[in-house]
């Protein structure tokens, strides 16, 4: 008899991952064993990131790739390097090598959430270089997708926003998802079936926090409204989402070096030319090259560059974050450091 479905489920998404990290990171047929890819787990001790677990243990050693975890003790709560140190037993349980705990600190920029993320990807990051890891594994499922789309939707900040997580992010494509288009209870399932225990994060409960309550509020009203469906459509919206502002960045690169002139000046009459979503693509990746930081540039800030254009009233220059400037002068647009 073959293992349960959810268990099965888990175990395709994550060897279906593996084969692809293997296409990118051949291995000579001689390659001694230490030579082989290792594959890391980013671990909370967390229904998600345990079912990860126990499915990359079981099919790394079938493709020839070693497999670790790492947790990560973001010193929250009373105790958490305790349930560190239990999280990084249970990776080794399952015959995780290396598993180990990296305690971070949180700073406050940006909100609790946002500065927990930022520290945790550091780390992750760090582990990552340190080990010499091939691929670092998050256990992100439908749910959390559908709430990050969610999320994306309230800032108002375009079709990127909507387009949630990528299965495939980081530097060389460190981080994957396997668990993308899984629900968050298969993985549950899936920890119940194999008798792994699981913590559930107090925070995830907090409603002091976005996120949670999004989750506990926000989408089970949506769902009692629309049907049990909501979190399968806001995660194929993701894609298409994702698809799209894809297609339109590529657009924008190309159409980049055709607005400018010989002195490598913004042509308004050639940026006013081009459909709104490419040329306010072009306004904000220039603004950043000048020197704005990319998480403080927000749509309202690019809709007044694009009123210098398309609006052109005389208006003065435009500041931006990063004491970045803006300013239209004879038909060409300026965005420069202040």
């Amino acid at each position: 008899m073959g293992p349960h479905p959810a268990v099965a489920a888990i175990r395709l998404a994550v060897r279906r991952v593996l084969h692809d990290i293997l296409s990118e990171n051949p291995q000579p047929p001689s390659a001694s064993p230490g030579a082989q890819p290792l594959v890391l787990v980013a671990c909370s001790g967390g229904a998600d990131s345990m079912a990860l677990a126990s499915a990359l243990a079981f099919e790394a050693p079938k493709l020839g790739i070693r497999a670790g975890g790492i947790t990560v003790d973001h010193g929250l709560q009373p105790g958490s390097d305790t349930r560190a140190e239990d999280v990084v037993l249970r990776l080794t349980a399952l015959g995780l090598a290396p598993a180990e705990s990296v305690a971070v600190h949180v700073g406050r920029e940006g909100g609790p959430e946002a500065a927990a993320r930022d520290a945790r990807y550091a780390a992750l990051d760090a582990a990552a270089e340190r080990h010499g890891a091939a691929a670092v594994l998050l256990g992100h499922t439908r749910d959390d997708q559908a709430e990050t789309v969610l999320l994306g939707l309230a800032r108002g900040s375009g079709i990127r926003s909507l387009s949630g997580m990528a299965a495939v992010s980081g530097a060389a494509g460190r981080y994957r998802r396997p668990f993308l288009r899984l629900d968050r209870q298969t993985a549950r399932k899936a920890c119940l079936v194999q008798h792994l225990p699981v913590w559930d994060d107090p925070h995830n409960t907090d409603p002091a926090y976005t996120r949670s309550r999004l989750r506990h509020e926000g989408l089970p009203a949506l769902e009692k409204a629309l049907g049990k469906g909501v979190v399968e459509a806001l995660a194929r919206t993701a894609q298409l989402s994702r698809d799209d502002a894809d297609a339109l960045d590529t657009w924008a690169q190309q159409a980049a070096e055709s607005v400018r002139d010989a002195a490598g000046l913004l042509e308004c009459a050639k940026l006013y030319a081009l459909p709104p979503a490419v040329r306010r693509r072009i306004l904000r990746k220039a603004a950043i090259e000048a020197g704005a930081p990319a998480g403080a540039l927000f749509a309202r800030h690019i809709e007044e560059v694009d009123r210098l254009i398309t609006g052109w009233r005389g208006q003065g220059e435009i500041n931006l974050p990063g004491k970045v400037v803006a300013q239209r002068q004879g038909g060409r647009l300026v965005i420069r450091q202040g």
